[in-house]
């Protein structure tokens, strides 16, 4: 009784480390496409100052960021030939009401830096 408990128990720790060096060996599955880094920062139009609380989205795949207290965002999403990208005030109330925008980018390349204006409602 005691030997099967111990067969059982060694199976499965031989079936564990098996596990682990494939793993180790292959890693996990991984995207390799190209990715492309949007990043940047939030004002407000008439003063300048950065926005914090925009929801900052990508249309095609519904990710999205919100701008710190600096009112910067960055992100990775997948390469396309156009991103649509929506700036939508979220919080509204705590820091203003701003206008919601879009912007399409093309001609992109692996990272793109943008700087939003945004207007008062």
């Amino acid at each position: 009784m005691k030997r099967s408990w111990l067969k059982k128990i060694i199976g499965g720790l031989s079936l564990t480390s098996a596990m682990f060096v494939f793993q180790a060996c292959y890693g996990t599955p991984q995207d390799f496409g190209l990715d492309l880094l949007i990043e940047g920062q939030v004002k407000a139009k008439t003063t300048g100052l950065p926005i914090k609380g925009i929801k900052v989205s990508v249309a095609q795949n519904m990710q999205y960021q919100i701008t710190d207290e600096n009112g910067n965002f960055s992100f990775y999403t997948e390469m396309m030939d156009k991103v649509k990208l929506e700036f939508a005030d979220v919080d509204s109330v705590q820091n203003g009401t701003y206008a919601n925008r879009d912007t399409v980018l093309t001609d992109l390349s692996e990272k793109v830096y943008l700087n939003i204006l945004l207007e008062n409602k």
